[in-house]
């Protein structure tokens, strides 16, 4: 009897088990179906979280902008009152300097009136007294005036030294040291001042005496001739450097139009077939009417198509840019300018240099006549140049 019941004991045990074990399982279940869950709504959670506290720093950043944009409207209107009253300011002290400058005007303008009546008063007391002492030694009152003229004349104009064109001046001032400095003999420039002293000529005035015209002659030619500044042609000649720059203008203008017309003339057929002559005698190249070329001639930049006038060969040379005008010129056996083209820009060829000047308009007419212009290789001749020398070295295998 005792062996069926240890049987049941272990039965019963085992059952237990299985049953705990279930339950055990079902629990297990019931947790991670509980934690599966849950994941989504913690995610949920995290989102609803994130939205909340970006939505609070757009808040945040909406406050900071609006706060911006009133303290910047506080500060522009700041600005602008400012502005208010400073240009209010401005505005009164401009009337009120205008209004001192009114008074001084009128204060200057009695003050004036008062010195032109005590020195019209002084006039006539220094010329009645000049007028006495004149008849008293026996002079006239003429040469009194004169006299009281210049010693006035200290008052109007800076006494400068004018040493060094007195000596160049002097009739006994030496031919080689004239031509040393104005590049020219003493009679080519007494032949300048006398063709030109009808259109440079001044008339002195009550103010001051005027400068005389070999003075004014020399001071464009020297400056001409030697390139110097007007710093130094006003040091060497006793005038100001504003004079100075006039002269130079008022005497170039007259040359251009006085003594080029009647010094610088193309040929006509007597003087062609004398300077054929001359040419083929010196060189023994035949029916050469004329020796060109082309040079340049530095300047300041212009204000208006500076690259027109831009010269490359120069800047490559000096290494400095340089700008320039060309000068075109024909000249005879004896080195005399017959044909003279200037002022075209430096950037310009040689080649239309010479088709924009009136010799390449006088060629195209049939004046040459079968003439030759010697040129460089930079003309539009340069076939007749090569012709001519070939003859040349034909005239020279011949002897």
């Amino acid at each position: 009897m005792k062996e069926p019941t240890s049987t049941t004991t272990t039965t019963t045990t085992a059952t237990k088990r299985r049953r705990q074990e279930e339950e055990e399982g079902n629990n297990m279940k019931k947790r991670t179906t509980t934690t599966a869950a849950a994941a989504p709504k913690k995610k949920q959670k995290k989102e609803a979280l994130k939205e909340l506290v970006t939505s609070f720093l757009l808040l945040e950043q909406e406050e900071q902008q609006e706060k911006l944009l009133e303290s910047s409207d506080e500060i522009q209107q700041l600005i602008e009152t400012n502005h208010r009253q400073k240009k209010q300011t401005m505005i009164d002290y401009y009337n009120d300097l205008q209004d001192d400058y009114t008074d001084l005007e009128q204060q200057s303008d009695q003050f004036y009136i008062q010195q032109s009546r005590l020195s019209t008063a002084n006039k006539i007391a220094a010329a009645s007294a000049i007028s006495t002492a004149a008849a008293n030694k026996g002079l006239s009152a003429k040469e009194g005036k004169v006299q009281s003229g210049g010693n006035q004349r200290r008052l109007w104009v800076k006494d400068r030294s004018t040493a060094w064109w007195d000596q160049c001046s002097h009739p006994d001032y030496p031919e080689a040291d004239f031509r040393k400095e104005f590049r020219m003999s003493k009679e080519t420039f007494n032949l300048i001042c006398d063709e030109l002293s009808k259109d440079v000529v001044k008339v002195d005035t009550m103010l001051r005496q005027a400068i005389p015209v070999r003075q004014r002659v020399a001071v464009c030619i020297w400056r001409l001739a030697t390139g110097a500044p007007l710093r130094h042609v006003s040091e060497r000649f006793g005038l100001g450097i504003s004079t100075c720059h006039k002269l130079v203008l008022e005497v170039c203008l007259a040359i251009k139009t006085v003594l080029m017309p009647k010094f610088l003339q193309w040929p006509d057929e007597e003087k062609l077939k004398n300077i054929e002559k001359e040419f083929e005698s010196v060189s023994r190249i035949p029916n050469v009417v004329g020796s060109m070329y082309t040079t340049h001639i530095p300047i300041i930049a212009p204000k208006i198509s500076v690259s027109a006038y831009f010269n490359k060969r120069h800047t490559e040379r000096n290494q400095k840019t340089s700008y320039s005008i060309t000068v075109q010129g024909v000249v005879d056996p004896k080195g005399v300018f017959t044909d003279v083209c200037i002022g075209w820009p430096g950037s310009m060829p040689d080649d239309q240099v010479l088709e924009k000047s009136a010799l390449y308009q006088r060629a195209n007419g049939g004046q040459l006549k079968g003439s030759w212009i010697v040129g460089s290789s930079g003309d539009f001749l340069r076939s007749v140049s090569k012709k001519a020398w070939e003859m040349l070295k034909k005239n020279i295998k011949s002897e």
